[in-house]
């Protein structure tokens, strides 16, 4: 039973019927397994399968296009295409190695060739019962193809030929191949497709078959892999769960084990400082203040008010209260007694403090903790505020709400830091100020006016312009008659550690050698500048990126470098690998001076070229020997490179005979030369170059020529052969 209107069976098209969808889950297979080279292998196979179905069903059809023998050509031409692909498939699809000579090789000598003398012959006699004889040609080597492939089967599992999948793998392959060498002899016979179509598809059919049961059974074992996965996923997850709970609460418990030992440190803290602090309060009042005295007392205040403002951020994240808010305060008075103070330093810094201050404003909170808000808010606007400058400040109410503010003129803060600014321990770090403290003042400051049931407000954009405004919103309190107001107990040194640098840099002597600090704490710096001023040249730099700037501007290169490590800008490790990486600066000695003191540091400091990493606090006089002998010990070397320097020209004729030499001593004495000019003077004498002197004497070039100008002036003369003349003469 023919198709209507062709020449197909139609159960040729039942076959390429199944076929056609078994390509389509062919290539969807594929879209979902890309990386599945075998999928590619079936999808070529089945459409092999189709194309030869459809034109061996098709043709000869006298009503299809073209002649009997180009559709005779093209239908016999499928039948061979598709067995010449079965040794490349099973190959690849089947790992058989053994089958590689009849994948690349075979089916060109054997299927495509006979192919050729076929369609010859058929061309030449036009007789097809003729030309079919010639179909027997490919049937030895089919057999061939199927001992071939017993033999790569065996090669494959070697000592495993036996189990179940090798036999199952051998008889599906032989069953493919054993229908197409049937095929020449049913063609021959003319048995028609009801009987050709079933023996050549059913076999690949089976390959198929094959392919899709391993690919199920691979699917199942990675699906089962990834239940498996899941479920050992799932108990890691749970494990780890599990283990990182217990680490966290182990964490936790050493975090609140940490913050106790500090509270209990701080707490027993408060009590030496205040015992110190009032003994040296009683001491001032009966033999009188000092400026040592009063550099220990401010910094005693400033570690009393960390100390305080430490121990109430614990008590305050505790949920334990430290004010009594019961009490009626007077916020308006508060603020004036505290601006007495404020305006009194501002004017040393030549800052303008504003205040428009409403009178009898009254709030329910304790007064120490409107102390503390407005102690807080102003000492910050004056810190970051830059000299010949004006802070204006406010305390208003408006219907039941206090609203104090304070706007100054100075950095600014980015808007991505008006919340951390609250967190505790942030600090502002776009100018460090050695007055900066622990950053706990604003965190503190949130926390009461969260107490009061009020709100902070930030306005800050330097982006756009400079300057800060805190706007503090809180609730105001009607005072009723025979009302207690509460004292005022405020601080008078409210403003103890704001600071800046008061001593002056040295004059600088000729006779002294010369040492550069560079350090952020400006108590720091005037305590070094007092203790060694009178023995050395002191210069000072507030940070690395200044120290550098002064290295230059110098007229004589320091002979030693004190710095600290941690400094805003460029900091000490970065000055130092600096000064090490230049030639003109990296003999000078450097010594480390940081409360950082780990062992890493230390090491990270020796590597940069440090001779020394001393540790704060230190005392003084131990730093002094250090700084005398590491400087003897650079005088030392100076003498002994200009002795080498000696030595090499001595049998030079331009070194100055005994007698000469004498009298360049002598003449030296008489115009009173200072060592380093007679130093510069007995090396022009030499025939020295002035380069060549400032790397002898490790000074700079433009420091040579400034001693030489000095010299020519002593001695009155205009060039080096008038001086040499004078200073070698009788």
């Amino acid at each position: 039973m023919l198709l209507p209107g062709t020449q197909m069976h139609i159960v040729t098209f039942i076959f390429v019927s199944i076929e056609i969808v078994i390509f389509f889950y062919l290539v969807i297979y594929k879209l979902a397994r890309p990386d599945d080279k075998t999928a590619s292998l079936n999808i070529f196979l089945i459409s092999f399968l189709i194309i030869y179905n459809v034109t061996g069903g098709l043709l000869p059809d006298p009503n299809l296009p073209g002649s009997q023998f180009l559709q005779l050509a093209i239908a016999y031409f499928t039948g061979f295409i598709t067995p010449c692909y079965f040794p490349y498939y099973v190959y690849q699809a089947f790992g058989l190695e053994k089958m590689k000579f009849h994948a690349y090789k075979g089916v060109y000598l054997f299927l495509i060739l006979p192919y050729f003398i076929f369609i010859i012959a058929l061309a030449v006699s036009n007789n097809l019962d003729t030309t079919k004889n010639f179909l027997v040609l490919p049937v030895p080597y089919a057999l061939w193809v199927i001992y071939s492939l017993i033999r790569a089967i065996k090669y494959k599992y070697q000592n495993e030929f036996s189990t179940h999948e090798s036999k199952e793998e051998l008889m599906v392959l032989f069953l493919s191949i054993s229908s197409w060498i049937g095929l020449p002899f049913i063609d021959y016979f003319n048995l028609g497709q009801t009987v050709e179509a079933p023996i050549t598809n059913v076999g690949f059919l089976l390959l198929l078959g094959l392919q899709v049961k391993r690919n199920i059974r691979d699917l199942r074992k990675e699906h089962q892999m990834l239940i498996d996965s899941e479920m050992q996923l799932l108990n890691w997850n749970t494990t780890l769960q599990k283990e990182v709970d217990k680490r966290t609460k182990e964490l936790e418990k050493i975090n609140e084990q940490k913050t106790n030992t500090f509270i209990n440190l701080a707490h027993e803290t408060k009590t030496p400082l205040t015992l110190i602090n009032n003994y040296l309060e009683e001491y001032i009042n009966k033999n009188g203040n000092s400026k040592e005295l009063s550099v220990v007392k401010k910094n005693i205040e400033k570690l009393s008010n960390d100390i305080v403002n430490f121990f109430d951020l614990e008590r305050f994240n505790k949920g334990i209260p430290i004010y009594n808010h019961d009490q009626v305060s007077n916020f308006s008075e508060i603020l004036k007694d505290n601006l007495v103070l404020y305006k009194e330093y501002s004017k040393k810094r030549n800052i303008e403090l504003k205040d428009t201050v409403e009178n009898n404003i009254f709030i329910k909170a304790d007064p120490v903790s409107i102390n503390r808000i407005v102690n807080n808010i102003v000492e910050n606007a004056i810190k970051f505020s830059s000299n010949d400058s004006a802070i204006e400040i406010q305390l208003k109410s408006h219907e039941e709400k206090i609203i104090f503010s304070v706007k100054d003129f100075g950095i600014g803060i980015l808007s991505e830091m008006h919340k951390k600014i609250f967190e505790p321990y942030y600090q502002i770090t776009i100018a460090k100020k050695s007055n900066q403290g622990m950053g706990l003042g604003l965190p503190i400051v949130k926390k009461v006016i969260q107490d009061l049931d009020g709100e902070i407000e930030i306005n800050s954009n330097p982006q756009k312009e400079r300057g800060t405004t805190i706007t503090i919103f809180l609730i105001k309190h009607l005072l009723v008659s025979n009302q207690i107001v509460s004292l005022n107990l405020f601080s008078k040194n409210i403003v103890a550690d704001i600071e800046s640098l008061v001593l002056r840099e040295t004059i600088y002597d000729t006779d002294k050698q010369t040492i550069l600090i560079v350090e952020d704490n400006f108590s720091m710096v005037n305590y070094l500048l007092m203790k060694l001023k009178e023995n050395y040249n002191i210069y000072t730099a507030l940070n690395g990126n200044e120290a550098l700037k002064k290295i230059k501007s110098l007229k004589i290169l320091p002979d030693l470098i004190l710095s600290d490590v941690m400094m805003d800008k460029v900091d000490g490790y970065t000055f130092a690998k600096i000064v090490s990486q230049d030639s003109r600066y990296n003999h000078i000695p450097f010594i480390f001076l940081s409360a950082k003191a780990t062992k890493d540091d230390k090491l990270k400091g020796l590597k940069l070229g440090a001779i020394d990493f001393i540790q704060k606090p230190f005392f003084i006089h131990e730093l002094i020997q250090k700084i005398e002998s590491i400087l003897t010990n650079v005088s030392k070397q100076k003498k002994t490179a200009l002795s080498i320097a000696f030595n090499a020209l001595s049998t030079s004729d331009n070194l100055p005979s005994k007698d000469t030499s004498c009298a360049f001593e002598q003449n030296c004495q008489f115009y009173h030369f200072t060592s380093r000019e007679k130093e510069i003077s007995k090396l022009i004498c030499l025939g020295y170059k002035y380069k060549a002197i400032g790397d002898a004497l490790f000074i700079a070039e433009r420091t040579v020529t400034k001693h030489v100008q000095n010299i020519f002036e002593k001695v009155q003369v205009s060039n080096k052969i008038e001086m040499i003349n004078k200073l070698e003469a009788h």
